[in-house]
């Protein structure tokens, strides 16, 4: 029997993270993958059964899970970012989705044939939109920086504010209907404010203060913070039911906010806790699909989910952003974007229980057909929000874009270069001469620290993916590489070879470097003594006639490829540790000698 149970956990792990992979590796959403497998897996083959794997414990792991997955994303809430965007943010919100609300209830009562109670219910519990959807989604699909920002502030706020509503819905059904509403829903509303804010502020600052007079020990910061949230969402649900998303929420985006304290380790440990969490939790509860379930799923189910799609949100949008300054593009592509989540999973699920056991009429059809919605939005809008996103022109640059620390001349010249083949280039120096110049010569540049917070929170890094720490400084290029190891993806962070000691003994440790750019032995003296002896940048276009081959044939040994830029414009760079071999319609940019170029 133990062994049964544990090969089902296995599976979850296992299956969770290679759906994970199998979309990151194809390009495809992430939870489409995990909600298709969580079926096979469950109602399909009967390999996973949650229920007796998890018993009693199903829902309090879900609902710690979930608190864990919004205090992450609170975690990536910046205020800088809501000044642009407040306004249609706070209107999404609201107005939004009080509008979306009205719309799914009476399209659940009139199509789906719900009781009138049962309809405002699935309509709060629909509210609710995804910050497990949304931001796997907002990094498939890229949309620029406005949109990007009200879609991660909506995701997220609106999962505490949606359960609010279910929670307050469903109060007021148990206690006998709808005569009752006004004053359930008024101290509802007011005891959520209290218990989830106060005890949110409370505890956050709390942490703040102990993180910055160093009460806790570094190896137990992750420890603790996870033992605060938890604390945390618990207090809070224990004063008022569903209160404590709001609490983590708000936890999240005070610390993300504050000055005081550095919060990147802890950042870093929840980013990879909300993955492993969000793989096993779609798994797990669309394991608890049975057939039974399936078999409520017909016409007037896609009608419904059509009106969501096509009325509810465009209409939702429309309102919220008239008179607003995004552009009509904009405004169609936040229309298509809105799939629901892990968080109406789990508050239909929970509900869908209590009311069937009080034989709730219509109560057994609540889990299937919001399951129905979250498969049918995550489907359409995975699908077709990139294609959407790339058709309207609002996408941003798929991160190809380069940022050079330091601009002195040789670097300079590699920034023009890819600038010419339209690869977006931002360098940033301290030194006033080096920005004057590349200011001069038309080149993005920024005269601050790229270690400094100042830089990353006023430079704007979108399309941007790759560092290229080129300084005479080892030890600036290898802090810079751990520094943007954090902003960027380890595998698009680099530096110049460093340079040795007359012993060959590293300066700097391997695991605080970046990868090493074009060969071992390309430092920046002796790029610096190549240029200065006359050596140029070329830009070799390779061909069925020319390959290249016969380009190192032509150049010679001296000539260093650097980048290589493919027919779709996907930057390439030559790195220490891995060759990379250009092929024909691929442009090779290279340092070659100047003898060896006249006389070719």
């Amino acid at each position: 029997m133990t062994e049964h149970l544990l090969i089902q956990i296995m599976g979850i792990v296992f299956l969770g993270i290679a759906a994970k992979w199998i979309s990151w590796k194809f390009q495809l959403p992430s939870i489409l993958l995990l909600l298709i497998i969580g079926v096979c897996a469950g109602p399909v083959t009967g390999f996973l059964n949650p229920d007796e794997l998890l018993g009693k414990l199903l829902f309090p792991v879900v609902s710690i899970s979930v608190a864990i997955i919004l205090f992450e994303g609170g975690l990536s809430l910046s205020l800088q970012k809501l000044k642009d965007v407040g306004g249609v943010f706070t209107n999404l919100i609201t107005l939004g989705a009080l509008l979306t609300w009205a719309i799914a209830a009476a399209s659940a009562h009139v199509i789906l044939g719900f009781h009138l109670e049962l309809s405002v219910l699935l309509g709060a519990i629909l509210v609710v939109t995804r910050p497990t959807v949304i931001i796997p989604l907002l990094a498939h699909i890229h949309p620029n920086a406005r949109l990007s920002a009200i879609l991660k502030w909506e995701g997220i706020v609106i999962d505490p504010i949606g359960a609010m509503l279910a929670v307050l819905v469903f109060e007021t059904i148990l206690a006998g209907g709808f005569s009752r509403a006004p004053l359930i829903l008024m101290m509802g509303v007011l005891k959520t404010v209290l218990f989830g804010g106060g005890i949110g502020v409370f505890v956050a600052y709390l942490m703040i203060q102990a993180y910055k007079h160093y009460w806790i020990p570094d190896e137990l910061t992750n420890a603790v913070s996870m033992a605060a949230v938890i604390s945390a969402f618990v207090l809070s649900n224990h004063f008022q039911s569903e209160s404590g998303l709001l609490t983590v929420t708000l936890m999240g985006i005070l610390l993300a906010n504050q000055k005081e304290i550095n919060i990147r380790p802890l950042v870093q440990f929840k980013e990879t806790l909300r993955v492993l969490l969000i793989s096993t939790l779609f798994i797990i509860l669309a394991a608890r699909l049975t057939p039974q379930d399936l078999s409520f799923v017909n016409s007037g189910s896609f009608l419904f989910l059509a009106v969501l799609i096509f009325i509810a949100r465009p209409l939702s949008v429309w309102v919220s952003t008239y008179k607003s300054e995004l552009n009509w593009r904009e405004k169609v592509f936040l229309a298509c974007v809105a799939p629901r989540g892990i968080i109406a999973a789990s508050v239909s699920s929970v509900f869908a229980l209590y009311l069937v056991e009080r034989n709730y009429p219509g109560a057994e059809e609540l889990v299937p057909i919001t399951f129905f919605v979250i498969v049918g939005t995550v489907t359409f809008y995975g699908l077709g929000a990139a294609w959407i996103a790339k058709l309207l022109g609002v996408g941003a640059a798929a991160s190809q874009g380069v940022l050079m620390i330091g601009a002195h001349p040789w670097s300079r010249g590699l920034a023009k270069t890819l600038l010419e083949e339209n690869i977006k280039v931002l360098m940033v120096d301290t030194n006033r001469t080096n920005v004057h110049q590349a200011k001069m010569e038309n080149i993005p540049v920024s005269n601050l620290s790229a270690l400094s917070q100042e830089f990353l929170d006023e430079v704007e890094l979108e399309g941007i993916g790759k560092l290229l720490a080129f300084t005479s400084n080892d030890q600036v290029n290898s802090l810079a590489a751990v520094r943007f190891k954090e902003v960027f993806s380890p595998a698009d962070v680099y530096q110049l070879s460093p340079q040795k000691s007359e012993k060959e003994k590293e300066e700097v440790s391997k695991h605080l470097q970046g990868r090493i750019l074009f060969g071992p032995k390309i430092t920046f003296d002796y790029l610096t003594l190549r240029f200065l002896s006359g050596a140029q940048i070329k830009k070799t276009k390779l061909s069925a006639e020319f390959t290249f081959e016969q380009f190192q044939n032509q150049y010679g040994s001296m000539a260093v490829p650097l980048f290589v830029i493919n027919e779709k414009k996907q930057l390439s760079i030559c790195t220490a540790e891995k060759f990379i071999s250009p092929k024909a319609g691929q442009t090779v940019i290279s340092l070659v000698d100047v003898k060896t170029e006249n006389s070719s």
